[in-house]
């Protein structure tokens, strides 16, 4: 590392810091311990951010729980939202709708049953099917990692029941 590369660094982190950033760290959940049951790829994902960035530990057990995280539905759904003069599809809507409750183990709601959906346009061509398959794939994956945020953001929100 030559002493120019070593200066600029020292530079841009007195500017980084000197404009208030700093790094997210680890979020605080109303509480310690989490069970979330499922194997979806949504709850994998969640799973995965729940650990990451936060301090709450996932138990395997309800009854070791502090909150539990449910899901009453998880959609994926394609809407039409064109045609072309043919007939033919032209634009569709790829909607994802997930529902979720989180609740401690005598039933009361940190969050009461709720609902988010997460949506992207799409143009269609038929002479790229097979392209649009895996446009749609990725679109998806994407959407669930929104929703993933999402559902986090709501989370460190939330007041624990009794609190409100």
């Amino acid at each position: 590392m030559s002493w120019s590369s070593a200066i600029v660094g020292a530079v841009l982190c007195a500017v980084i810091s000197g404009c208030g950033f700093q790094l997210r760290g680890q979020a605080s959940l109303p509480f310690d311990t989490l069970y979330m049951p499922g194997a979806s790829p949504l709850v994998v994902e969640l799973k995965r951010n729940v650990v990451a960035g936060t301090r709450s530990k996932l138990v395997d057990s309800e009854k070791d729980a502090k909150a539990i995280l449910g899901f009453t539905h998880e959609v994926r759904e394609k809407v039409i939202l064109s045609f072309n003069t043919s007939g033919l599809v032209r634009e569709y809507q790829l909607r994802y709708r997930v529902g979720f409750r989180l609740y401690d183990a005598k039933g009361r709601y940190y969050i009461q049953p709720n609902e988010f959906q997460l949506s992207r346009d799409v143009t269609f061509n038929e002479t790229q099917v097979l392209a649009k398959e895996s446009e749609d794939a990725l679109l998806y994956r994407d959407m669930q990692s929104d929703m993933v945020q999402q559902i986090i953001r709501r989370i460190i929100a939330a007041k624990a029941p009794g609190d409100e």
